[in-house]
């Protein structure tokens, strides 16, 4: 402990990560990253079936609805790929958001001082560009929220075909900012596009929240209660007008995240149950859903979603029209300007010293790669424009454009780092060997 007249260790930006920590991060992106790369070629896919003869049966698919009227639940394909298998994504999104709280970056508040201004101003920077971008359009307002949100599946499945290795500091960086957005992009979700409310229904799913609350504290694991419980959830929150994905982040920030749990505990029996249990369930729903959120819920969404129609005037418009130039310059220039200017101003005002491992530039290059959005930018597109499918197909339009010049910028200026990168990653990984060797 620091003596009370001497002042206290600076903080170090982007240091290492502890083994323990560096292996969670390596366990959730590695997964991220195959579903990144299934996310690319789903959304290809979405496009080349958009611009192809076949065009009108993708119209068909997307517009085929499903299901009973009972809840509003007759929704189309494309809505239940948005509102139902998204709120896998963001549910998995809660769990890391709970973990990041609890034993990650976010766990101690001087280092998470850092990556949650850069997710904020990452996400107020673009937000004025489009603005300005926009300003004198009629309809510019709807989707000033459109850019606010990194793609970290699709950021990663980036670095992975061009061979990047990220040392662990920059991937945790990385992770914790795309969280922190996801967490501000449901928010805005839920307060700036919802229309109208239902009390009735939003106030059964405040009591089902509560009631999966307590039946996680209780230590009930029965998956005949839980899950259920958890679709009822998701069905409420749909009906009350809400964003249904919103479900999603609720049940994940309600499931317990601790393995040993101080509450409702009952003697020696519940010191048996800890015993025998060595996940939390936070950790044990994540690993089961995030293979099948990365791999199956957003990759359909992608296809569903991706689907922007070129011919005709569009593709001119693209580059001519204020809305798809506005979002893709909050995603290309917002992005990378705002989470840098918030790492850089949040290290000089608290005093923080850059670790010696990185330089500023390797922070201006990740934060190029957060101008990479798509899953959560798309679905927002689709909320600002539902009533515009003209406009909604250029600010997806915009939403790709703006992603793949943040990527190419992004890579080009990784790839000036990769040996040195190489180094770092490679004597992470002897410091692992010897832990391992030494506990041995």
């Amino acid at each position: 402990m620091t003596p009370p007249d001497q002042p206290s260790a600076p903080l170090r930006a982007f240091a290492r990560l502890k083994r323990l920590e560096r292996r969670h991060v390596a366990a959730v992106l590695r997964t991220e990253t195959v579903g990144g790369a299934l996310l690319i070629v789903f959304a290809i896919l979405g496009l080349l079936w958009a611009n192809s003869p076949w065009r009108h049966s993708y119209d068909t698919v997307r517009d085929t609805v499903v299901g009973p009227h009972l809840w509003h639940l007759d929704l189309s394909l494309a809505s239940w790929s948005a509102d139902f298998l998204l709120a896998f994504f963001f549910l998995v999104a809660g769990i890391e958001l709970k973990h990041e709280l609890q034993a990650g970056e976010l766990s101690n508040a001087r280092a998470a001082v850092l990556p949650v201004v850069s997710a904020l101003c990452g996400m107020v920077v673009p937000i004025a560009v489009y603005l300005m971008v926009s300003a004198g359009h009629a309809e510019a307002g709807d989707g000033w929220a459109v850019p606010t949100a990194t793609d970290i599946a699709f950021a990663l499945a980036v670095l992975a075909v061009v061979g990047q290795n990220l040392p662990s500091a920059l991937r945790a960086f990385l992770l914790t900012l795309a969280v922190v957005d996801d967490l501000g992009a449901i928010i805005i979700i839920a307060v700036a596009y919802t229309a109208k409310i239902d009390v009735a229904a939003l106030a059964i799913a405040a009591v089902l929240i509560v009631a999966f609350y307590v039946v996680q504290r209780m230590r009930i694991a029965s998956l005949w209660l839980n899950v259920p419980l958890g679709l009822a959830i998701w069905i409420a929150v749909h009906a009350s007008g809400i964003h249904a994905t919103v479900a999603g982040v609720a049940i994940g920030l309600m499931l317990r995240g601790r393995v040993h749990d101080d509450a409702y505990t009952d003697g020696a029996q519940d010191d048996a149950a800890q015993d025998e249990e060595s996940q939390s369930p936070a950790e044990r729903v994540q690993w089961l859903l995030q293979p099948f959120s990365a791999g199956f819920c957003v990759p359909v969404f992608a296809i569903m979603s991706a689907g922007v129609y070129i011919g005709g005037d569009t593709l001119g418009n693209l580059v001519s029209d204020r809305i798809p130039l506005a979002i893709a310059a909050g995603l290309f220039v917002g992005k990378s300007v705002g989470v840098f200017g918030g790492a850089y101003l949040t290290a000089r005002f608290t005093r923080a010293e850059l670790s010696d491992e990185l330089r500023w530039r390797d922070i201006a290059a990740v934060s190029a790669l957060t101008g990479v959005g798509f899953t959560v930018s798309l679905l927002i597109s689709e909320l600002a424009f539902t009533d515009n499918l003209a406009l909604l197909n250029l600010a997806k339009g915009g939403v790709l454009l703006g992603s793949l010049v943040s990527a190419l910028v992004a890579v080009v200026l990784l790839r000036r780092r990769d040996r040195f990168y190489d180094q770092l990653c490679t004597a992470e990984e002897s410091e692992d060997v010897e832990v391992a060797l030494r506990r041995e």
